[in-house]
């Protein structure tokens, strides 16, 4: 049963700290506990209720993120090695990875205290960057793990091989390197298939390919991907979720495999990932 809920506001977000103190009231009324990130717990004026994001594991039950995807992208990388469950609050745009709107806080919040809902967990990737031999850096991502080059003059260069066997030299804008999760993001932009989300495979999409044999392919998740970057020019980076940056260099060797760590997203049992698909990418005239 939940006891405790957490609270993790993106407090730049359009009535963000109203919808946090909507929560907080209804939470607090039906006798649970609630704890606010400490700056949203001072921006609502409830400063009693502020506990470090630090302390959450431990201390609450599920952590409802008050945002959009990208916010929940960022707590998800977050709180992955604890398995705390995440339930967005849509405040931004498509919202692929929020299931709560700001029109229905009571009615999420009976939902979850009723145990109305279920468990899904993703599959989250692992980065290691590895340069002349030497660990470098190790990265976590929900959605994927993008290698590119930065100025539209260069051109990016890559070796990718799968599971010790070399695929192909691609040489445009970059690669993505996707989950299931983030087929819907900046891999479908690029050209990607859309995969559904339980699957345990990963996607290449190549972006922006100077070759028309370039193509996206999926492979099983349990074979590590190294990607050697063979420019000539040091404008090349990686970054996870469109949101944590590393500045690489030629020679460097990124390898990217399944990690240990799932993501766990609270699911309204009647919300399926063909229909959201559909009214996120199509609208509302295809429901």
């Amino acid at each position: 049963m939940i006891q405790s809920i957490g609270l993790a506001v993106n407090l730049d977000k359009p009535n963000a700290t109203e919808i946090a103190s909507a929560l907080t009231e209804s939470i607090t009324a039906r006798g649970r506990r609630v704890f606010v990130d400490e700056a949203a717990a001072a921006a609502i004026g409830r400063p009693d209720l502020g506990l470090s994001l630090d302390a959450f594991p431990g201390r609450v039950d599920v952590v409802f993120i008050l945002g959009g995807d990208g916010t929940l992208l960022g707590y998800a990388r977050r709180f992955a090695r604890h398995g705390l469950p995440l339930l967005g609050f849509n405040l931004g745009h498509l919202g692929f990875l929020s299931e709560a709107e700001p029109g229905d806080l009571d009615q999420a919040v009976h939902r979850v205290l009723e145990g109305n809902f279920d468990l899904e967990q993703r599959m989250m990737l692992e980065a290691e960057v590895r340069r002349q031999g030497r660990l470098v850096d190790r990265l976590l991502a929900l959605n994927d793990f993008a290698v590119g080059k930065g100025s539209l003059g260069r051109m990016a260069t890559l070796r990718v091989d799968v599971d010790g066997m070399y695929v192909d030299r691609f040489a445009g804008d970059g690669l993505i390197v996707s989950t299931p999760t983030g087929s819907t993001a900046y891999s479908l932009s690029c050209g990607g298939p859309i995969v559904v989300p339980h699957l345990e495979v990963v996607i290449l999409t190549p972006i922006c390919p100077h070759t028309l044999s370039a193509r996206p392919m999926i492979v099983a998740a349990d074979r590590p991907i190294r990607i050697l970057a063979l420019a000539n020019h040091s404008d090349l980076g990686l970054s996870a979720d469109g949101q944590v940056h590393l500045r690489l260099q030629p020679g460097d060797e990124i390898v990217v495999q399944k990690s240990p760590y799932y993501t766990t997203l609270v699911q309204w049992r009647e919300r399926r990932f063909f229909d959201v698909l559909r009214q996120k990418l199509r609208g509302a005239e295809d429901r």
